[in-house]
């Protein structure tokens, strides 16, 4: 593609997609749904924190712009795969969802509209939060496209699996559990990866038994190791299905490679984490979320580059299989 995303070259461009916020990896920015047509890849922001389950807000809705600003510094070449997906396929930004503080109704027709948007271009949507309760609206209108007929690859600390306080239906804690009841989804093809710890409601596991959600724990994957595991999770996601999705809360992470996150230790790797997403791409997920960085406890943006690491590790296995999938 013409300008293409690389590092080091002090004289490459990277346009804004807002005043001051650079595009992702400098990719062409969109101003208009008319202008999608044509991208392999489409990067788009739901900037949005809802209700807060433990403490004060996390901030989470900036990450958006700090992800951003930190995928300056990288282009979509790594050397342990020799290999640049934006040699053969092209990407663009379009930009964050409208949302409104404290609507959610509003918010999240605005992101799941935009995931419309990028879904009827062809393109293989790329999104970050945003608080966890977006992938809800997210992968709701990603699955439309398939009449719910998907499977989904969850990488997180938590289950995400229940009604916050047994009310509120929407929270960070609950988007799984709205997505059991999704028209033509069935949670055997569900499945969570890096689940540990005393953040975990004691009735999650059993809830998701009930729906025949299945769970991987980051103690599963050290023990058994992380092939083993991923090639499990694969199969789960995509027996049966017309596609499957990637969903990460990054404190699926150690909190020694998440310092802007949560504070939830024995995570995965980040080793791990890029390996396991990297064969996602390579067994042809076709779409992602990056969620739940928190930029005021972020120092030095670490989490929000951690974020632009994991998703080019799916990006590049994605490009692997689609030129897989051309050359047959």
């Amino acid at each position: 593609m013409q300008n293409k995303p690389v590092c080091y070259v002090p004289s490459y461009p990277h346009p804004e997609v807002y005043s001051g916020v650079p595009s992702f990896l400098g990719l062409p920015p969109i101003k208009d749904k008319a202008a999608l047509g044509g991208y392999d890849f489409v990067i788009m922001g739901a900037p949005w924190e809802g209700i807060c389950t433990y403490g004060g807000p996390s901030g989470t809705e900036n990450a958006t712009k700090t992800i951003r600003i930190a995928s300056v510094r990288y282009g979509g070449y790594l050397p342990e795969l020799d290999f640049d997906a934006f040699d053969h396929f092209s990407g663009a930004d379009y930009g964050d969802a409208a949302v409104k503080n404290g609507d959610r109704e509003f918010t999240f027709n605005s992101v799941g509209n935009y995931m419309r948007d990028i879904s009827a271009s062809g393109a293989i949507p790329i999104a970050f939060g945003g608080d966890h309760s977006l992938s809800f609206p997210l992968i709701s209108a990603f699955a439309e496209k398939y009449n719910g007929n998907i499977g989904i690859i969850h990488f997180d600390a938590h289950m995400d699996n229940m009604d916050f306080f047994g009310e509120e239906r929407y929270a960070r804690c609950s988007p799984f559990h709205r997505l059991y009841d999704m028209p033509g989804f069935d949670a055997k093809n569900l499945v969570s990866i890096g689940i540990r710890g005393p953040r975990n409601n004691f009735g999650a596991i059993a809830e998701a038994k009930k729906h025949g959600a299945s769970v991987i724990t980051s103690f599963e994957v050290k023990r058994k190791g992380w092939e083993d595991c991923i090639r499990r999770a694969i199969a789960i996601a995509t027996e049966g299905t017309k596609a499957f999705y990637v969903s990460v809360c990054s404190d699926a992470l150690d909190i020694a490679f998440n310092p802007g996150g949560p504070a939830d230790l024995c995570g995965l790797t980040s080793y791990e984490m890029a390996e396991m997403l990297y064969h996602c791409g390579l067994s042809g997920a076709k779409g992602f979320d990056y969620m739940e960085v928190y930029p005021p406890d972020d120092l030095h943006g670490i989490s929000s580059h951690g974020a632009c690491w994991m998703s080019l590790y799916i990006i590049n296995g994605m490009a692997q299989h689609m030129l897989e999938q051309k050359s047959k």
